[in-house]
This record gives structure tokens, C-alpha cells and sequence, in this order.
């Protein structure tokens, strides 16, 4: 697996001093940590309103240490910024073509050479939706490895790792209960983020 901003040498160790120290200076307070039998895991990231989650995201990433990847759109993998977007963690996913993706992110977190965290927006898109998508659910599962319910609330600013969520097998109750969890947290455009589903 490619070298990312996150096992750099140096880098990461300066990145994460600036990290902590610009949470801290914003008001930001990073909760929770990961456990280490969840150092390859899942991890979903919600509310997801905001380009701004990304930046946020990655400090906050460095802040508890965490080694993430993140799925993002193919177009912002194209000339000349894909690279760089590899090496912030990223993974080119075409949603038009992705009816293999769970199982290759599920492959990619098995043969991890070390500790991998996957990040996944249950809503897909920035854009307002009341349907999450269950693929963080799927690779999880197929994976092996734990749910970790990260969030970020910029009306608290606080952000960090919730509780790890165990899959009955039972896709309605348990989407039920980890919107449950996310009720309380307001994303950077809140309008946008729905918790629970339509009657």
C-alpha cells in the first residue's frame, strides 16, 4: 500500500504538532481514542455537510493518530492534484462503476501492512439525502473488523471517536440505532444532515 501524508516520516510528526495546536487555538476538543483491537476498523464519518470535513478530518486524524483512508469521488483524483490526493489518504471511487467496491475495500483492509482505518460518509455526498448508504456496514462485515463511530460537531466543535458499533446482522435495526447516535451532532451546513429517515 502507496505511502500517505499519515506514514510519512517527519512530515506526520509536524503535521501533527500543527494539528493539535490549531484545534486547540480554534477551540476544537478531540475525544476518545481508538482501541487497539480496532486498529483496522471502519470508521463512519458523519455529519458529512462541508468540504471543510476533510481538513478537519485529517487534523483530527493526526491528533489521536490514527493511520486513515478516505473514499472520495473520481474527480478529485484527476491531473494534477490526484497525487496529492493519494497521499492525503484518499481512494478513487467511481460511483457509476462501484459494484465491487465493498469488496475491495474489504480486501484493502485485510492486507494492510499495518494499522488502517477506513473512513466512510454513510450519506455519499455532501448534498442533503435521508437515506444513508450501508457500504461501511458491508465492508465491516466483510472485512472482519469493527464500526467506529467517529463524528464531528461544529456547533460544539468537538470531534472524535464514539463508541464501537457490533453488527447484529440485522441492516434496518442496526442503521436505526447508529442514526440514533449521530442525532445530536450538527455538521458545518446542518440543514443538510439528516439522522433519521422520512415516515
Amino acid at each position: 500500500m502507496q505511502r500517505t501524508i499519515f506514514t510519512t516520516p517527519v512530515v506526520n510528526t509536524l503535521l501533527r504538532a500543527f494539528s493539535i495546536g490549531f484545534l486547540k487555538l480554534t477551540g476544537w476538543r478531540v475525544e476518545g481514542a481508538l482501541p487497539a483491537h480496532a486498529d483496522r476498523s471502519v470508521l463512519i464519518a458523519a455529519p458529512h455537510t462541508s468540504n471543510w470535513d476533510l481538513p478537519y478530518t485529517l487534523m483530527v486524524a493526526f491528533a489521536l493518530r490514527l493511520n486513515i483512508r478516505w473514499m472520495g469521488k473520481q474527480s478529485l483524483f484527476r491531473a494534477p492534484f490526484g497525487g496529492v490526493m493519494r497521499w492525503l489518504g484518499g481512494i478513487a471511487v467511481n460511483r457509476a462503476q462501484s459494484t465491487n467496491l465493498v469488496a475491495a475495500s474489504a480486501q484493502a483492509i485485510r492486507e494492510a501492512d499495518g494499522p488502517l482505518q477506513l473512513i466512510v460518509p454513510p450519506e455519499g455526498t455532501r448534498s442533503k439525502t435521508r437515506y444513508w448508504k450501508t457500504g461501511f456496514y458491508y465492508i465491516a462485515r466483510e472485512a472482519q473488523v469493527p464500526i467506529v463511530m467517529a463524528y464531528m460537531d461544529y456547533e460544539r466543535k468537538i470531534s472524535g471517536l464514539g463508541p464501537l458499533f457490533e453488527p447484529t446482522g440485522d441492516v434496518e435495526a442496526d442503521m436505526a440505532a447508529i442514526k440514533a447516535f449521530y442525532a445530536p451532532f450538527k455538521g458545518k451546513n446542518a440543514a443538510q444532515f439528516e439522522s433519521t429517515d422520512p415516515s
